[in-house]
C-alpha cells in the first residue's frame, strides 16, 4: 500500500484529501508546515507527496528544494497560486505536477495513481510508441549506443538503473525528479537521437501534445544537476529548432 504525504496548513482541505486519498486505498500521513513535512520524509516511507505553496516555517518550494537534495518521490504541487508563472517556479523546484486549488478530488486521486503508476515503471511506452518513431537527422552526429543490460543503461560516466530508477554519475547519485528521471530514460536509451518537445513530454505525461514549455524547464534542471558546466552541456545537445539528443 502506498502512503501519501499532504503538506497542508488548511485542516478542512487535509480532511478532504485524506477522506479521499484513504478511500482510494492508500495511507495517508499530514503536516501543516514544511519543515515537518520534511522530518516525515526522512523518518517514515513516503511514496508520494502533495505540497501547498503557501505554508508557515517553510513554504512549498523550499519544502520541495530540500527534498530534492534527499528523495525523487513524485511531488504535486496544489495551491491557490495558479498562475504560468507559479506553476514554472514549481516545477523549477523539482515538483512533478500542479493542480489549482479549488480542486475536485477525484481529479487529485487519479493523478497520484498515474504518477504512482509511473514512479514503478508500469507506463512505459510500447514499441512503435511515439518514441520509436522519433526524429532522427541524416547529418546528426553519431555516438556509440549506452551498454544496456537487462536493468541499467551505461554511457560513459553515467549510469541508470531502471529496477530503482536511479542515475548516478561517476558513482554519486544524481538527484533528478521523477519526470527528469523519465527524460533521462528515453534519452540514453537512443543515443544520438533527436526528440522534439512533444516527444519528450509524451514520455513524461503519456500525453502526446501540450506541455512543451514545462519539457524545457525539465531539461534545464537536469542539466543543473548533471552537467559539469550546464552553459556547455555535454550529454544533452539543444538541436535548434527541433529538439534535444543525447551524446554518452
Amino acid at each position: 500500500m502506498a502512503t501519501v504525504l499532504i503538506a497542508e496548513d488548511d485542516k478542512d482541505i487535509v480532511e478532504l484529501l485524506r477522506l479521499y486519498i484513504s478511500g482510494s486505498g492508500y495511507d495517508v500521513l499530514a503536516s501543516n508546515d514544511g519543515e515537518q513535512a520534511l522530518e516525515l520524509v526522512r523518518e517514515q516511507h513516503v511514496d508520494i507527496a502533495l505540497v501547498d505553496i503557501m505554508m508557515p516555517r517553510m513554504n512549498g518550494y523550499g519544502f520541495i528544494k530540500a527534498l530534492r537534495r534527499e528523495s525523487g518521490i513524485p511531488v504535486i504541487i496544489i495551491s491557490a497560486r495558479s498562475q504560468p508563472a507559479d506553476k514554472i517556479v514549481g516545477l523549477d523546484a523539482g515538483a512533478d505536477g500542479f493542480i489549482a486549488k479549488p480542486f475536485d478530488p477525484l481529479e487529485v486521486t487519479a493523478l497520484i495513481r498515474a504518477m504512482l503508476r509511473r514512479a514503478n515503471g508500469t507506463n512505459a511506452p510500447e514499441s512503435g510508441s511515439s518514441f520509436a518513431s522519433a526524429v532522427e537527422l541524416p547529418s546528426a552526429r553519431r555516438t556509440a549506443p549506452a551498454q544496456e543490460r537487462a536493468d541499467t543503461l551505461v554511457a560513459g560516466d553515467l549510469v541508470f538503473d531502471k529496477t530503482r530508477f536511479l542515475l548516478t554519475k561517476r558513482g554519486e547519485t544524481v538527484p533528478l525528479t521523477t519526470a527528469e528521471l523519465k527524460i533521462m530514460a528515453a534519452l540514453m536509451a537512443a543515443p544520438g537521437r533527436v526528440f522534439d518537445k512533444a516527444q519528450l513530454y509524451a514520455q513524461i505525461s503519456g500525453e502526446p501534445f501540450g506541455g512543451e514549455s514545462s519539457v524545457m524547464v525539465h531539461i534545464s534542471n537536469i542539466r543543473a544537476k548533471l552537467e559539469d558546466d550546464p552553459l556547455h552541456p555535454r550529454y544533452i545537445e539543444t538541436v535548434r529548432g527541433i529538439g534535444y539528443r543525447f551524446n554518452g
